[in-house]
């Protein structure tokens, strides 16, 4: 590991002024390419103190051995510059994109004497028109045969056509009239070229001018009396509006536009872009890419503009690109909106989208986004051999003897120290058994203490687990220490968030499983314990698990900001590369307990929320309550009223009036509500459910 003091560059040496740098490794190699609209401040920030950096920056600057820069004129020349060498030299700490599939264009080759329209994938080529991203080859097909009876444009590979103009036959296309056979001659180069032309024009979006050409022509056709030729024509134009059909109209003022979404966590990002013009999604098409380095998402939309238009000139690039997010300083956008405008040579508009149907549709494509990023982890996580590697780097950087098969970890969550909840997940073999799932309510105390809740929760589970172990007969009489401690009553939240865990109505005997055949709830040991958290939290757990005599199960933290592993009685985390698979997995699995714990505390709140004095009160439906409610205005006044006045509300009877009296009574009212300005006590007038 580096010291970046050893190459940092002296005081006053940096120019004042816009550039781009490079740092390079003790080899050479360029690791990451970034720039700057004044160089001094940008490149110092890299060599402060280093408990201050991103942990990505800090792991950068610490790989590099030295760091170098180029002035330029503006910030749009940077961006061009910083593009270049990214592209140029690969470097591994900067965002690079990569295709989720490779997706098919439809092209024009204007390149060649006769033009052909064909499917490409990769790389595009100099001199060829590209239509597209689709989503499938056979989309393209479809349309091009629609299309190719109206424009008859050459679709043959060069043997095809070489070998017809060598025999003087045009192929299958020629006869039935798709093709208006170069080949032998029925048109010129030039005639076929204008067809070619015209092809590109329609799926440019410049539809309805020729259609209306095209409804003349039949019209004057008509009315000539060549009713074979105005036949033609109406199927021409049949053809042409069937090839529209398929992409539907998404803007109605026919606008050529791209819109760009970005989906995020804090490994990875997946950006999703569709392809407007003339009002219709023409293409879509998304990437995924590895968070390499500290970037925001409107760092992330920078990248992806550069790395798709970085090749494009014309009207490749649209006239507008909406996107989600632009950069805070105005200069900075100005210029890569300048940079835009310069690759296609006319203004383009570089916004984010504020209301109607630009909005509408942005949110479609953020979904598409999301739903691409969720795609990808699916993918990853249920690879066998990628589940294999994770558990292999996990057991090696934790240095466990085996790999843990069986991995719990365990999250708390609570509102500023209210309805304070415990969740805790399992996987097993690097996938979630979701049924295995358990949530705790914490009892011990009152209030906001993290690592007293860590070490509660774990208490409970390994006091539960060790119950089983000695209900089921699998110690002897000779063992100590386990045996002695007092099990936690069946309350411990499982399945059920309110009625408790499994209880103890199994069977007694060497048998993990209950009467129906389900396993038994906390009868199996996990090889791993993952906290949510860092030191603190860590230390608990393996305090708890130490009081209880569990010594075979290892415990690590996985604290979120930073993304380090901690493992108990030690200074220093475990840090995993950030490729590594193992690191992915941890994340996700307390990613996924952050996400069950949360959602048990939000439900417990909601049904604090929602708890009346009247819902005591046998007899009284839902429709009866919400009547004296309306009826008095609040818990409060009805509180007030007397047995007689609550009598008038229609529906309530004497009986049903004196439970509601009584109920009222035995119910404490609620805290009086402060203006915290003010400190004045506030009268409650409102129409609240419950005090």
């Amino acid at each position: 590991m580096a010291d970046p003091s050893s190459y940092r560059p002296k005081p006053g040496q940096i120019p004042d002024s816009p550039g781009v740098y490079k740092f390079r490794d003790d080899h050479r190699r360029v690791i990451y390419v970034g720039k700057a609209k004044s160089l001094r401040p940008r490149l110092s920030s890299y060599f402060q103190d280093l408990a201050n950096l991103h942990p990505r920056t800090r792991t950068m600057v610490t790989t590099a051995a030295s760091v170098e820069w180029t002035v330029v004129s503006t910030e749009v020349e940077a961006l061009q510059l910083e593009y270049s060498w990214i592209k140029e030299y690969d470097p591994r700490f900067n965002v690079k994109y990569r295709d989720d599939k490779s997706y098919p264009y439809l092209a024009v080759t204007l390149n060649e004497d006769f033009p052909r329209v064909q499917v490409m994938r990769g790389a595009k080529k100099k001199g060829v028109r590209y239509f597209g991203p689709y989503g499938h080859a056979w989309a393209i097909r479809e349309t091009v045969d629609l299309m190719l009876r109206v424009f008859p444009v050459r679709t043959c590979s060069a043997g095809v056509f070489k070998n017809a103009e060598r025999t003087g036959r045009p192929c299958l296309l020629g006869y039935i009239g798709k093709c208006s056979a170069p080949c032998v001659g029925r048109v010129t180069p030039d005639e076929h070229r204008q067809l070619a032309e015209d092809f590109c024009d329609f799926m440019a979006g410049r539809t309805g001018a020729y259609i209306r050409r095209l409804e003349q022509r039949m019209a004057i056709a008509a009315e000539d009396m060549e009713y074979e030729k105005a036949g033609r024509l109406r199927d021409d134009i049949g053809a042409l509006r069937r090839a529209m059909e398929k992409s539907a109209v998404v803007l109605a003022d026919a606008t050529d536009a791209d819109l760009i979404a970005v989906a995020e966590d804090e490994l990875e990002a997946a950006v999703q872009i569709f392809h407007v013009r003339g009002g219709r999604v023409r293409g879509q098409r998304g990437w995924v890419t590895d968070k390499v380095e500290a970037v925001d998402t409107a760092g992330l939309v920078e990248h992806a503009l550069t790395q798709l238009y970085g090749e494009e000139i014309g009207d490749s690039v649209p006239k507008e690109v909406l996107v989600p997010a632009l950069p805070e300083d105005p200069m900075a956008t100005e210029a890569l909106g300048q940079w835009l405008s310069e690759r296609r040579g006319s203004q383009v508009s570089l916004r984010i989208p504020q209301r109607g149907d630009k909005k509408d549709l942005m949110a479609t494509v953020g979904r598409n986004a999301q739903q691409s990023l969720v795609l990808h982890k699916t993918k990853r996580a249920s690879d066998l051999t990628t589940r294999s590697r994770a558990l292999e780097e996990i057991a090696g950087a934790l240095g466990l003897d085996s790999v843990p098969l069986r991995i719990e970890c365990f999250d708390i969550s609570h509102l500023q120290g209210d309805d304070v909840v415990a969740s805790m997940v399992v996987f097993e073999d690097g996938l979630a058994r979701k049924g295995e799932y358990r949530r705790f309510q914490i009892k011990g105390f009152e209030g906001q203490d993290d690592v007293r809740s860590m070490h509660e929760v774990i208490s409970r589970r390994f006091k539960r687990y060790l119950a089983e172990k000695e209900r089921t007969g699998e110690w002897t009489e000779e063992e100590e220490g386990p045996a002695d401690q007092d099990p936690t009553s069946p309350t411990d939240n499982g399945g059920n968030a309110e009625n408790g865990d499994a209880g103890e109505n199994g069977r007694s005997g060497p048998s993990l499983k209950d009467d129906d055949g389900r396993p038994k709830r906390f009868a199996y040991p996990p090889q791993l314990v993952v906290v949510d958290g860092g030191q603190p939290q860590v230390a608990a757990a393996k305090r708890a698990m130490d009081e209880l005599g569990i010594d075979d199960v290892a415990v690590c933290g996985l604290a979120k900001r930073l993304e380090e592993v901690w493992v108990p009685d030690d200074d220093d985390p475990v840090v995993l590369p950030r490729s590594s698979e193992g690191l992915y997995l941890l994340q996700r699995v307390r990613d996924e307990a952050h996400r069950f714990a949360i959602t048990y505390q939000r439900a417990k709140r909601a049904k604090r929320i929602r708890t009346s004095p009247l819902d005591d009160v046998p007899g009284l439906g839902e429709t009866r309550k919400q009547a004296l409610i309306k009826h008095f205005g609040s818990v409060k006044k009805l509180r007030q009223a007397t047995i007689e006045q609550i009598c008038e509300v229609p529906g309530l009877g004497r009986k049903t009036a004196e439970s509601v009296a009584v109920a009222l009574a035995q119910a404490a009212p609620a805290a009086p509500a402060v203006n915290t300005a003010t400190g004045e006590i506030m009268e409650d007038d409102g129409g609240s459910t419950h005090d």
